[in-house]
């Protein structure tokens, strides 16, 4: 029987859109049976994102790969019952809704770790569970812009520019998983768990290593570079005759190389571009050196040069080619997830490889609701109790 590095643990998500869910997708992919615990009317705001597919969010389905879903009403009494006794069988807990409403609900921290002691609790939000901006909406495109990362992201002189991705909701998740691990070995040897606080704002500040770098030893505060390094060169997307491609060429191997690629090896021996300091603050003369002699080729043509060449470099990839990679198809990394009205449904796969525990490919995002009565009768409850829970409103899905 194949194991996975956290088979055996079980995770309680109540999770809403991002943060949380993708925390807790890290878990379910490491083999966490994670049930996500949703609210009966509509459940996650996220099963409202389009594309769908037969009604089914297409996101969503990648999102919260690998989980359970089970409809409770949290404001009732007997939701919090059937939630209190889940939490009590539980190693973790994920958790991303503004700071204070699951102490509203009667179900924060401190009284759930009254039941279980062992209770390792995520709490992932905007700001953080405290401090002056604790009650603000906080959503990733804010937490962007306060961290700084839209201030340093774009061309120079041009608008604001967020990162494509929701880079801090991510980082964060990807910390709360980092927490919720850490914890848990720390329970192994003190028996209790603990509550981690992560936030998306301090998730985006903590990426700016280069940026502190230069603030605390300058006092100069960084700008936008467009694709260039903060502080190599030529390290960004240069022209080519029918677009763009990307190169880095810092060390001085690398360096002599690209000079020797593009037919200009007396730039190596140029005083002006004699290391990586003098090239990067003399860009604005290097690169258009550079572009002038490599817009005369395509891409392909720079990019098999200077492969040969052994210099660093890539062209920019679409999406339709990112997930046509035939590197990512040799390392299997998309793989087909179950889906119970739609069948196999192509995922995105985990970027971390196992020896010998690999991490679980299970199943697409779940219905609504989905293993409600599945997981309620592992806790006890006969269909008579689910039916009539079902009725009041309590409980929904299947």
């Amino acid at each position: 029987m194949t194991t996975h590095p956290l088979t055996g643990t079980r995770v309680i998500e109540v999770g809403n859109y991002m943060a949380g869910p993708f925390c807790a997708m890290q878990l379910a992919d490491l083999g966490a049976d994670v049930i996500k615990v949703e609210n009966p009317d509509g459940g996650d705001t996220a099963r409202d994102s389009a594309p769908f597919l037969d009604g089914e969010s297409s996101p969503f389905m990648r999102l919260n790969r690998n989980k359970r879903s089970i409809a409770i009403d949290l404001k009732a009494a007997e939701g919090k019952e059937l939630f209190h006794e889940l939490v009590q069988g539980a190693d973790v807990m994920v958790e991303n809704l503004r700071p204070g409403t699951m102490a509203d609900l009667e179900l924060d921290y401190q009284r759930l770790s009254t039941l279980n002691p062992g209770l390792v609790y995520v709490a992932a939000s905007g700001w953080g569970q405290t401090g002056p901006y604790s009650q603000l909406a906080g959503l990733d495109i804010m937490a962007q812009a306060m961290s700084g990362l839209m201030s340093i992201t774009g061309e120079p002189n041009g608008n604001p520019v967020k990162v494509g991705v929701p880079i801090c909701d991510l980082v964060c998740a990807l910390y709360g998983t980092i927490g919720a691990l850490a914890a848990l070995h720390v329970r192994e040897r003190t028996g209790r768990g603990q509550f981690i606080d992560v936030s998306l704002f301090e998730a985006g500040v903590s990426l700016e290593v280069w940026e502190a770098g230069r603030y605390f030893a300058t006092g100069e505060v960084p700008g936008p570079l467009g694709s260039a390094h903060q502080a190599a060169a030529p390290y960004q997307a240069v022209r080519a005759a029918d677009g763009y491609f990307t190169v880095g060429a810092t060390t001085p191997r690398n360096w002599r190389s690209f000079c020797d690629a593009l037919g200009h090896a007396e730039w190596a021996d140029d005083g002006r571009f004699q290391d990586n300091p003098s090239r990067h603050a003399r860009r604005d003369v290097l690169i258009p050196m550079i572009e002038q002699v490599t817009s005369r080729e395509t891409r392909g043509h720079w990019v098999s040069r200077l492969q040969e060449a052994g210099v660093p470099c890539a062209e920019i990839q679409t999406y339709d080619q990112v997930f046509n990679d035939p590197q990512l198809q040799a390392r299997d990394f998309f793989w087909q997830g179950r889906h119970s009205k739609l069948g196999d449904i192509e995922q995105i796969g985990s970027p971390i490889h196992f020896s010998d525990t690999p991490v679980w490919q299970g199943r697409a995002g779940p219905g609504l609701g989905e293993h409600t009565s599945e997981v309620l009768r592992a806790l006890g409850r006969t269909d008579a109790e689910i039916s009539e829970l079902k009725a009041k409103g309590v409980l929904g899905g299947t």
